[in-house]
This record gives structure tokens, C-alpha cells and sequence, in this order.
């Protein structure tokens, strides 16, 4: 049977330990849905029934790239991107369409714009 003092030690380890874990700094993306919305909001109309591609969203999809410089802003974007993807009822031509939109706007993403990128692997 243990004594009242090694409880309070093992007690005292269990504390320590859950504050180590806890306080451990998190890597979390400055990125968020709501800024990646208001970004891309211009290119809506765009990626629903194609056409001309609006100066402005070209520049949504630059500000995006440009706020996302680490791993955890480039897997919330995606995550975002995702989202956004399949909230919206698409057709092939759509996706297609979301899917250039990097290009079309001369930005290089380092993954697909596409309903089953797996945003866990990007870097």
C-alpha cells in the first residue's frame, strides 16, 4: 500500500506532467476561413459558369498565397478550400474550373484544389 506522501509525489508527477503537455507551444495557422472567404468571395462567379476570370479574384487567390507561408497556414487553407468545395454543388466543369484557378492567376500552390486533396500532407 502506498503512503500518503508517494501519492501526493505521484500526484504532483501527474500534475507536472499534464502542464508540460499543455503548455507546450502549438503551431496554428494565421490563416483562417473567414479571411480565406474574403478572398476568394470575388471568384465565385467564376468557378460557377466560367467566363471572364475578375481582376479581383486574381487577387484574392495572390493574397491568400502570400499569407500562407507555413505548413500549418497551407493545410488550413486547403482544409478551407476544401470546405468551401464541398459546400457548393458541383459539376466537373467546376471543379475544374476551382482547380485552375492558381494558375490561371499565377500562383504556384504546392497542392490541388480538389475535394480529395489530403491536406494532412501538405508541406
Amino acid at each position: 500500500m502506498a503512503s500518503s506522501g508517494q501519492l501526493l509525489k505521484l500526484a504532483c508527477l501527474v500534475v507536472v506532467m499534464f502542464c508540460m503537455v499543455a503548455c507546450v507551444p502549438k503551431a496554428e495557422a494565421a490563416v483562417t476561413c473567414g479571411q480565406m472567404v474574403s478572398d476568394l468571395t470575388p471568384c465565385i462567379s467564376y468557378v460557377k459558369a466560367g467566363g471572364a476570370l475578375a481582376p479581383a479574384c486574381c487577387n484574392g487567390v495572390r493574397t491568400l498565397f502570400t499569407l500562407a507561408q507555413t505548413t500549418p497556414d497551407r493545410q488550413s487553407v486547403c482544409n478551407c478550400l476544401k470546405q468551401a468545395i464541398n459546400g457548393i454543388p458541383y459539376t466537373n466543369t467546376n471543379a475544374g474550373l476551382a482547380a485552375g484557378l492558381p494558375a490561371k492567376c499565377s500562383v504556384n500552390i504546392p497542392y490541388k484544389i480538389s475535394p480529395s486533396t489530403d491536406c494532412k500532407s501538405v508541406k
